[in-house]
């Protein structure tokens, strides 16, 4: 149900959100974010899956230090470029560890 909810909240943030905010790689960021939270917070609400289904904690570490460094360089006017880099970052880590845990997942199943 909170994956759920969360889900919704995607959906929300994509529906109300005019064409061009979604050029900003800070968008892209905050989509991955609640996509990866959508993901943890069901596994953590699951009982039925074992520790096998959980991601390594040091690509969710990277992921979160990469977002950060995006939102850090565009509040503080720095090179594009490296905003641009921190978030790309960022949506491969989620990614990453999201299908590990995807994986993880349909094999706890199959």
């Amino acid at each position: 149900m909170a994956a759920g909810l969360l889900l919704l909240a995607l959906a929300l943030v994509v529906i109300y959100t005019n064409r061009g905010a979604f050029f900003s790689p800070l968008a892209l960021v905050v989509v991955a974010a609640i996509g990866f939270a959508a993901l943890l917070l069901q596994l953590r609400l699951r009982p039925d899956l074992t520790s096998s289904a959980r991601g390594p904690l040091w690509l969710n570490g990277l992921g979160v230090a990469f977002a950060l460094g995006a939102v850090f360089a565009d509040f503080l006017h720095l090179n594009s470029a490296l905003m641009l880099i921190a978030a790309l970052a960022a949506v491969v880590f989620f990614a990453a560890s999201g299908f590990i845990v995807l994986k993880a997942m349909r094999k706890r199943r199959g």
